[in-house]
């Protein structure tokens, strides 16, 4: 039918463990610049809390989603629903404390907050004092 062999642009083909080609698509997604660090909300339809993996490894943090499968009751004739789980990869930039990464989603739309890490707090100015020249 309508499934498709070879990855797509959006598309991308990953080793599992079984050493079988995984298909993955790259889930729509906007990031959002703020005063305390970045947040990404990615569309993530038919992925759950237990189907969602967010990991972080040098320096880029990787977003797998696991769709639980649909089941279809009759004869399947057309399909337009990618069955393919979700995956996308980020690089972080060196200002963001990925241990403070926090995740949620909620009916679809996974919504991912990178704070800024702490920065080292400009030293303050020295006094500077001079001594009177006399004459």
């Amino acid at each position: 039918m309508n499934i498709l062999s070879q990855p797509k642009k959006d598309q991308a083909m990953v080793s599992n463990e079984d050493d079988r080609q995984a298909v993955y698509v790259a889930p729509s997604a906007d990031v959002e610049s703020t005063d305390v660090g970045y947040v990404i909300r990615a569309e993530m339809p038919g992925v759950e809390k237990d189907g969602l993996e967010i990991t972080v490894d040098r320096g880029e943090m990787i977003i797998l989603g696991r769709r639980k499968p649909i089941e279809v009751t009759g004869e399947l004739i057309y399909r337009e629903i990618r069955p393919h789980d979700f995956r996308r990869v980020y690089e972080l930039a060196p200002s963001i404390d990925s241990t403070k990464i926090t995740a949620n989603i909620d009916e679809g739309i996974l919504t991912v907050t990178l704070p800024k890490a702490e920065t080292v707090k400009p030293r303050d100015r020295c006094a500077i004092s001079a001594r009177k020249k006399t004459t």
